[in-house]
């Protein structure tokens, strides 16, 4: 057998490893060794569990056993585990020690050993079960006459014990359903905390029985019950994923203010904010009145949330409305308060009392950082790791979303490339201890139910890689060649960010035929950053997300195509890549064709200029490759016509504009 270890990982490229290139595993193990037969999946193939199982582990292994027959095709012939006592010669055996702790720090380790005749599965708890049966579904694979998994082991544990996923819903709200998919698809690649964003200017989305006007003025009608809070806590929990909640306060508070203005810091009639962007409305932290309504709801859903943790936003508050408030600058002067951070610590420790007094540890985002915080606070850095590191000298714990912000669109490789911490720290061993992980979030200004899981996935299985695996697992390319296989698996799952492209694109087009719109959508991206909506005024809340901008992805396949052929060909000049450029600009030239058969409505004629400019682009360039060479009129007319292609258009970019400018270079002495 042939073991893979991470000491060879730090030495030897990824890609020169042979047979684990054949292995789709995301995250990738921190140990493998590989053997040479094949387990084949039969009818006949049985479960055994080594005692009486949790909840969690019968969940797991039926899904496990209905996912693994839906995939195959085979008819497995039971489709329950048994316990060790009930069946001779099972074929997947399952041991484990306990019932894990939804806690920081449970033990997520597990053993997996596939041989010729036998699977074992050996775990201290039966969450790294759970993440040892998503790692042989990874396994699962083919060849003309079987389904197998080869025989391999694996030694299997997570780098950082915080991988969490953010998704707020106050901004665009997400029924339960998007919530459960979402927490089934955080499992299969190993994240284990859902951070849940609540409250924002848009919308507070809980249930408050105490303070009812919250739900009954602030939520549009849209929010949570306790009993379907319940309902995804257990979801997440049979997962083992913790689940934190977030109320964000004392900034971003202007839906709280609808419901209870009394507690303001501007006297004036507050309505719930319908644009994106950084609004004024404050908490009163000289209010006495303020706590109280505070005390009451977090007694209320405290609760609601097992987990310790309780978040607390705190970020982005500029003060402006403490700094028009008479009564605010007296209390800051008579408590010798210096300025707007220190009242906004003020304000932090009597929230931090208020949920001590209910069992739970306050984190919240960098700008919450005091020195006289309490050392159990967690600092949440989405600034820059700068803070996280800073906080970790100084003995916080601390987490990690600076570089892992999916909502701003940047490409997978920017987040997968994004290292937690740099190799030219100075906390020791000790301090190192207090980074706990990261977390990815998915802002939901720019989303809706019917968008949501493009924005999140499949990217966010590349940060999860990022958290779990060791940092020397960087291999970009073998990652994106493993991502495209987690991707179609994620549909598996209910994950809605493939076909729901096509759902927008058929209302798009009147339910035309899609082909050359889905061209389109290969080679366009949309705006990133915040270029979509800048000034956050473009849209409102309740704006349309159903345009092509919203069917395109963050990483356009056939764009990333053409970029790496234009790179080869420039550099080797090598014939295979150069066909590949012509095989797609003959592509572009036809996709204008069958464009121009559907272009009859306004939707659709604002693509137009991008439809017809890249193929007579094509067709320049198409002689270029084939002459070796273009006359002054090409090279003026491409030049003019990159330069209009290089414009944004209904919200997107031409993702091959700096692949074209490169190729053009080429030809730049050569008319």
């Amino acid at each position: 057998m042939r073991k893979i270890s991470l000491f060879v990982i730090a030495l030897v490229s990824f890609s020169c490893f042979g047979q684990n290139n054949t292995l789709n595993l995301m995250p990738w193990p921190q140990e493998i060794i590989f053997g040479d037969s094949n387990y084949i999946i039969k009818p006949n193939f049985t479960i055994s569990v080594n005692q009486e199982a949790s909840k969690r582990i019968e969940i797991a292994t039926t899904k496990f056993l209905r996912r693994l027959s839906g995939r195959t095709g085979v008819f497995i012939d039971e489709g329950f585990a048994f316990k060790s006592s009930e069946i001779e010669n099972p074929s997947l055996e399952i041991n484990f020690k306990r019932i894990g702790k939804l806690e920081l720090n449970e033990d997520e380790s597990y053993q997996l050993k596939v041989s010729k005749d036998k699977i074992s599965i050996n775990a201290a708890t039966d969450i790294g079960v759970i993440y040892a049966l998503e790692t042989l579904l990874q396994l699962e694979t083919n060849n003309e006459s079987a389904y197998f998994f080869p025989e391999i082991t694996i030694n299997d544990a997570p780098r950082f014990p915080w991988r969490g996923l953010m998704i707020d819903v106050a901004r665009h709200f997400e029924p339960l359903d998007v919530i459960k998919r979402n927490l089934d698809a955080m499992a299969s690649v190993k994240l284990n905390v859902f951070h849940w964003h609540l409250s924002d200017d848009q919308g507070f989305r809980v249930q408050i029985n105490s303070r009812p006007k919250l739900h009954q003025l602030a939520s549009d009608g849209q929010y949570y019950t306790h009993a379907q809070i319940k309902e995804v806590v257990q979801y997440a929990s049979d997962l083992g994923i913790r689940v934190v909640p977030e109320f964000d306060i004392p900034g971003h508070a202007t839906s709280w203010l609808v419901a209870y203005p009394e507690i303001a810091s501007k006297d004036t009639i507050y309505k719930i904010e319908r644009y994106s962007g950084i609004f004024n409305p404050t908490l009163d932290p000289t209010n006495d009145e303020t706590y109280e309504i505070l005390k009451d709801v977090f007694t209320e859903v405290a609760p609601l949330f097992p987990d310790k943790y309780f978040h607390i936003g705190g970020d982005e508050n500029e003060g402006k409305d403490w700094d028009k408030n008479k009564k605010i600058q007296a209390f800051k002067k008579q408590h010798d308060i210096k300025d707007n951070h220190e009242l906004q610590a003020y304000f932090n420790s009597k929230v931090q009392q208020i949920l001590k007094d209910n069992g739970k540890i306050m984190m919240g985002w960098d700008e919450i950082f005091h020195p006289g915080l309490p050392k159990d606070v967690v600092i949440h850095s989405w600034r820059g790791t700068e803070a996280m590191l800073k906080a970790a000298k100084l003995g916080y714990k601390t987490i990690l979303s600076k570089g892992y912000y999916i909502d701003l669109l940047k490409s997978v490789e920017t987040h997968y490339t994004n290292e937690p911490f740099p190799d030219t720290h100075d906390l020791t061993n000790e301090q190192l201890k207090n980074i706990l992980g990261g977390e990815a979030t998915m802002w939901s200004e720019l989303v809706t139910p019917l968008t949501i899981d493009s924005r999140i996935w499949p990217r966010t299985a590349a940060i999860a890689e990022r958290f779990w695996s060791n940092k020397a697992i960087n291999d970009v390319d073998n990652m994106l060649k493993r991502l495209e296989v987690v991707s179609f698996r994620l549909e598996e799952l209910g994950i809605t960010h493939l076909r729901n492209r096509d759902v927008i694109l058929r209302n798009i087009s009147n339910n035309q035929n899609l082909t050359s719109l889905i061209n389109l959508t290969k080679i366009c991206e949309p705006l990133k950053g915040y270029q979509r909506n800048k000034g956050g005024t473009q849209y409102k809340t309740f704006s349309p997300f159903t345009q092509f901008a919203d069917a395109c992805n963050a990483d356009a396949i056939d764009a990333m195509h053409f970029n790496e052929n234009v790179d080869a060909f420039l550099k080797n000049n090598t014939k295979e890549s150069k066909t590949e450029l012509l095989k797609l600009f003959k592509k572009w030239i036809q996709n204008n064709v069958e464009f121009t058969k559907i272009n009859n409505n306004p939707t659709l004629n604002q693509l137009a200029p991008l439809s017809i400019n890249l193929a007579n682009l094509s067709s320049i360039l198409i002689k270029g490759l084939e002459q070796d060479k273009l006359n002054k009129e090409d090279y003026d007319s491409a030049t003019e016509l990159i330069k209009n292609l290089r414009k944004p258009i209904v919200d997107t970019e031409l993702a091959i504009n700096s692949g074209l400018e490169r190729l053009m270079s080429k030809f730049n002495k050569k008319h």
